[in-house]
C-alpha cells in the first residue's frame, strides 16, 4: 500500500467512524437527523448530476426507475433503524450490530444460490456469538439497550438488501445517477416517515445543524468518496478489512467525545463479531460493501 493510500485509508475509516457519534450526539429526532443527513448529500448530488449525467438521467427506463425506487427504500429503513438504534443502545453496541451487513449479504447471497466456502459458516457462528454477547449484557442494561441492538441488527439487514439491489442496477446506471436517485428517494422516504411520526424538522440550535453538516461531511465526503477510489487502487479484500476498523473507531470516539464507556463485556462481543467478520472476508471470500453510513 502507497503512503498516500494508506493516509486516505485512515481518513476514509476515520470518516465512516465518525458517523455514529456525530449522529448519536445530535440534539435532533433520530428520523429527521436521518432526513437531512440525505437532504444534504442529495443537495450536493443534484448539481453536479445535472451537468455530468443529464442525457443518461433522461433515458432512464421503468425497471431502472424502480429498482433505483426500491433500493432508496431499502436505504431509509437503513437510516431509521440505525440512527434510531444510536439514541437507545450504545454507539459501539449498534456500530458492530450495523456492521453485521456482510453476514447479511453473504446468507443473502447464499439464499440465491452463490457458493460459499466452508469458513463462512464458522466466521458468521462466531460473529453470532457475538451478537449474544451483547445482546446479552446489554439486556442486563435495559430494555431500551436491547431494542436499540435489535434496530441496529435490521438495519444492517436493511443495508444489505439496498447493496444486492444497487449491485444489479449498478450494471447499467453510473455511481453518480444511481446515488443521486437512490439519495433522494431515501430523502423522500425519510420525510414522510418524519411526518407520520411527528418528527421536528427544524427548531435545533446551531450545535445540532453544525453536526449535521458534520456528518454529512463525514460519512459522505471522507467516508464514500475515499474508500471509491481506494477500491480502484487496493485489492477488495484489503479495503474490506480497512472498513471493518470502523467498529473500534467508533467505539473509541463515542468514548472520547461522548464519554459512552460499555461494561467490559458489549467489547468481548465486539472483539467476536470482528473475528467473525474477518474470517468471512479473508477465508469465505466475502467483500464489506461500500458504506452507507
Amino acid at each position: 500500500m502507497a503512503g498516500v493510500d494508506l493516509v486516505l485509508a485512515l481518513v476514509g475509516v476515520l470518516g465512516v467512524s465518525a458517523s455514529g457519534p456525530l449522529m448519536a450526539g445530535i440534539g435532533a429526532p433520530a428520523l429527521a437527523i436521518a432526513f437531512w443527513r440525505n437532504t444534504l448529500a442529495v443537495g450536493v448530488l443534484v448539481p453536479v448530476a445535472a451537468v455530468t449525467r443529464r442525457t443518461e438521467l433522461r433515458g432512464l427506463t421503468r425497471h431502472q426507475l424502480a429498482a433505483t425506487g426500491l433500493a432508496g427504500v431499502m436505504l431509509a429503513a437503513h437510516f431509521a433503524t440505525w440512527v434510531t438504534s444510536l439514541k437507545l443502545t450504545s454507539v459501539a453496541s449498534a456500530t458492530a450490530l450495523v456492521c453485521l451487513q456482510v453476514a447479511w449479504v453473504v446468507l443473502i447471497g447464499r439464499l440465491r444460490g452463490h457458493v460459499v466456502t466452508s469458513a463462512v459458516p464458522v466466521g458468521l457462528t462466531v460473529s453470532l456469538l457475538g451478537v449474544v454477547v451483547v445482546s446479552g449484557v446489554d439486556v442486563s442494561l435495559s430494555t431500551r439497550a436491547l431494542v436499540g441492538d435489535m434496530l441496529a441488527l435490521a438495519g444492517g439487514l436493511f443495508a444489505a438488501v439496498y447493496t444486492h439491489i444497487g449491485s444489479a442496477v449498478r450494471q447499467s446506471l453510473s455511481t453518480t445517477a444511481y446515488t443521486t436517485l437512490c439519495y433522494g428517494t431515501c430523502a423522500l422516504t425519510l420525510l414522510v416517515l418524519c411526518l407520520l411520526t411527528g418528527s421536528s424538522l427544524w427548531g435545533y440550535d446551531a450545535e445540532a445543524w453544525l453536526g449535521l453538516v458534520a456528518v454529512t461531511i463525514a460519512a459522505q465526503l471522507l467516508g464514500h468518496s475515499v474508500f471509491n477510489h481506494l477500491l480502484a487502487v487496493m485489492s477488495p479484500m484489503l479495503v474490506s478489512l480497512v472498513l471493518l476498523l470502523e467498529v473500534p473507531g467508533a467505539a473509541l470516539l463515542a468514548a472520547v467525545f461522548l464519554g459512552q464507556v460499555p461494561p467490559i463485556g458489549v467489547y468481548a462481543g465486539l472483539v467476536l463479531i470482528l473475528a467473525g467478520l474477518v474470517t468471512v472476508v479473508v477465508r469465505g471470500g466475502a467483500i464489506v460493501p461500500a458504506p452507507v453510513d
